[in-house]
């Protein structure tokens, strides 16, 4: 199901935070947070600002993106800004400028300001506009790059308490087709880096475990012994693994997976979990810079929830299906906890469900990917706008949408 671009000018703000939920879109890097929570207060918003930085070294997913989508993204833009935004503003790097930011430039006719330009005035500004900053790891953080290309502090706040939404590339293109085209999110863009023959930037299914990821760069996991660690990240922020490669699913958020060095990672401990590796430690490798397979790996293991950090904030998913269900891509096995933060997952792969567990969703894949033919019928879900409850997409008029449907227990 999905709103279309040329209808959001007429639907209600809540129903494109419900179309962002429904397609199960999360932080495409970062924290992972469920990405409908900003998209529902959109009516306190007039500005996004898009967090095109990716300041890691050895990211180039955002970058991609932006060149290779920018029509699509200059479409949404035009959307958005004719229906509910004023000002769309996308926070790059100055050096990324001529590689990376020139279609989408053309495709928008953006206002550009250099770094010495900035910051500039929301209020004096209209459609969208390209704010170009110093080379600077800390402006991909999501206060840093507000203050400095808005002027705006945060603080404590969110960046929706001072009238923006902030979204990097890769979320907001997501959001684009689950409006556009009624896609959910079943793969992530991710690189493969550090410790490895080979440098990878792929294509794979949400769930896919961490030995598939490590082999497709060259390394099987009895390769990795005690004196490396595996990290979910990039060298400047990034968490360890610490589960077995073939527990850890790809989650939601997973910019990188990053096999380092243990003495390194361990003398670049931040805090209780965190590693920060910022000195030279080869990360200007021979980067692959554009996506260059998508794998398809036996099984996924799609996690309950992006982030385990937030569980509390954020709930564990409710699994919809069991051990010996039979699923097709992008259909829904996972729904919001009642009216609590969370998010909506769907199978990554089509396949036999294996495994349901309190924190991830197991399938088997199917080899080879079966074609859809006329006979599938995915499940389609709706919710009830009194009590937040999922249920399944009532057999009547056509008219039943997320925004009106009222269940059985709440007339």
């Amino acid at each position: 199901m999905s709103i279309g671009l040329n209808r959001l000018p007429q639907v209600e703000r809540s129903e494109i935070a419900t179309t962002i939920r429904n397609a199960g879109v999360s932080g495409a890097g970062g924290a992972g947070f469920p990405t409908y929570a900003k998209w529902e207060r959109l009516g306190e918003v007039d500005y996004l600002l898009v967090n095109q930085q990716e300041s890691e070294p050895n990211y180039y997913m955002d970058r991609w993106l932006a060149r290779e989508h920018a029509d699509e993204l200059a479409s949404f833009f035009d959307a958005l800004l004719e229906s509910v935004l004023d000002v769309i503003v996308i926070g790059a790097k100055q050096k990324d400028r001529d590689r990376w930011l020139t279609d989408l430039e053309a495709a928008t006719g953006g206002e550009v300001y250099t770094p010495d330009e900035l910051p500039l005035d929301p209020d004096e500004e209209s459609g969208v506009v390209f704010a170009y900053t110093e080379d600077r790891y800390e402006y991909g953080m999501e206060s840093v790059i507000l203050r400095l290309v808005a002027d705006v502090v945060m603080g404590k706040d969110l960046p929706m308490d001072h009238g923006w939404i902030v979204q990097n590339t890769e979320t907001l293109y997501n959001i684009y087709r689950a409006i556009e085209h009624g896609e959910t999110v079943t793969h992530k863009h991710l690189h493969v880096g550090g410790d490895v023959p080979r440098h990878r930037f792929l294509s794979a299914p949400i769930g896919t475990p961490a030995t598939a990821l490590l082999k497709a760069a060259g390394l099987s996991p009895p390769e990795t012994g005690e004196d490396q660690r595996l990290l979910d990240g990039g060298p400047g922020w990034c968490f360890e693994i610490e589960v077995p490669p073939e527990q850890f699913g790809l989650r939601k958020r997973t910019n990188c997976l990053l096999v380092a060095d243990e003495a390194v990672a361990e003398k670049n401990i931040r805090g209780e979990e965190r590693v920060d590796i910022r000195e030279p430690y080869d990360w200007d490798a021979d980067h692959e810079t554009e996506p260059t397979a998508t794998l398809s790996p036996t099984y996924v293991r799609i996690p309950l929830i992006t982030n385990p950090a937030f569980e509390g904030v954020v709930e564990r998913s409710r699994p919809i299906v069991e051990p010996g269900d039979r699923v097709d891509q992008g259909e829904m096995i996972a729904t919001p906890a009642g009216n609590d933060i969370g998010n909506t997952h769907h199978a990554s792969v089509p396949g036999k469900v294996t495994h349901v567990t309190e924190t991830h969703i197991q399938i088997q894949s199917e080899h080879p990917q079966r074609e859809s033919t006329e006979t599938d019928q995915l499940i389609y879900w709706t919710w009830c706008i009194e009590c937040g409850t999922y249920v399944v997409m009532p057999d009547v008029s056509g008219d039943v949408t997320p925004k009106n449907y009222v269940c059985g227990d709440c007339r």
